[in-house]
């Protein structure tokens, strides 16, 4: 004979948005959706991951002297003047030497970045993802061509002593010694050599660069010590490509050239000094001449 006595029911844990059925038996069911409810949530969070990695992203006013190489050095952008470029093509357009005082850049967190960290918390992620891997790895290819055009290139018209022209298809217009009123001396105390905006500039020949930088008229510059104890110069660039310290060789490529300083147009200037300093001027012509140069 049975026990009387009352059944005990058995607790059942709490369910997070159900539906109740009647089942066949006439039992009552729940129905969880938690399907949905994952759904929703990741769906909310994108917006948040999206906002927090705008919040990363600082923006940066271009002023005079600036090139991306130092705008990347200064706020130590992983990736280099590659990646600045890379994340502000939009801005500065198909030329990185060329960037222009009022621009403003992206440093950090990049917005097509941004909107590829949200995407990927959506239920829906591996289409979404697809698209924005397609979208990033086409913008990565002009990125590629700017990094491949800034490496160390050789001169094909370097004689075999190492030493060149600091631009290819070099053409003098204007003067060493040339007078006229626009220059402070009196006279030119360089040559300058016809190169548009972009134009690779390139040592004359190994040395050590003893500065790199902007330089007040003269723009962005940099001078280089060589062996003999001489120094040569390149001005009004666009951007540069060296540090102070570094070794470089007769050909290698320094910078591209371009109009910054006191200047009318893009062009190089370039002289040949005893000394670093302004004011110890010789003739650049007569001087890679004696090391072989054809010009």
């Amino acid at each position: 004979m049975p026990i009387p006595g009352k059944h005990r029911r058995k607790k059942s844990g709490p369910i997070a948005r159900g539906i109740l059925a009647v089942g066949a038996g006439g039992a009552v069911v729940a129905l969880p959706l938690l399907g949905a409810t994952g759904a929703h949530a990741a769906e909310q969070s994108a917006p948040a991951a999206a906002q927090s990695a705008q919040q990363s992203a600082k923006t940066y006013k271009v002023v005079p002297g600036d090139y991306l190489a130092k705008i990347a050095a200064q706020h130590k952008i992983k990736g280099g003047w590659e990646k600045l470029y890379q994340d502000n093509r939009e801005v500065v357009g198909g030329n990185p030497s060329l960037i222009l005082p009022g621009m403003k850049l992206t440093l950090g967190a990049q917005a097509s970045g941004s909107a590829s960290t949200a995407s990927s918390a959506k239920a829906e992620a591996p289409k979404t993802e697809t698209k924005t891997a397609a979208k990033t790895e086409a913008k990565a290819a002009p990125a590629a061509s700017a990094e491949s055009a800034a490496t160390t290139t050789k001169a094909a018209d370097s004689n075999s002593t190492g030493w060149t022209t600091p631009v290819a298809n070099a053409t003098v217009t204007t003067q060493y010694h040339a007078s006229g009123s626009m220059w402070s001396s009196g006279y030119h105390t360089g040559s300058d050599f016809s190169a548009a905006t972009g134009t690779v500039v390139r040592a004359v020949g190994p040395g050590t660069v003893v500065s790199a930088g902007y330089d007040g008229a003269y723009g962005n510059e940099v001078i280089i010590k060589h062996a003999d104890g001489m120094y040569s110069q390149y001005a009004h660039q666009s951007q540069l490509m060296v540090s102070a310290g570094q070794t470089v060789t007769g050909g290698q490529q320094i910078g591209l050239s371009g109009a910054t300083g006191n200047v009318t147009g893009p062009h190089l200037h370039f002289e040949i000094r005893t000394t670093p300093s302004y004011g110890s001027d010789v003739d650049p012509i007569a001087y890679l001449r004696s090391h072989g140069v054809s010009i």
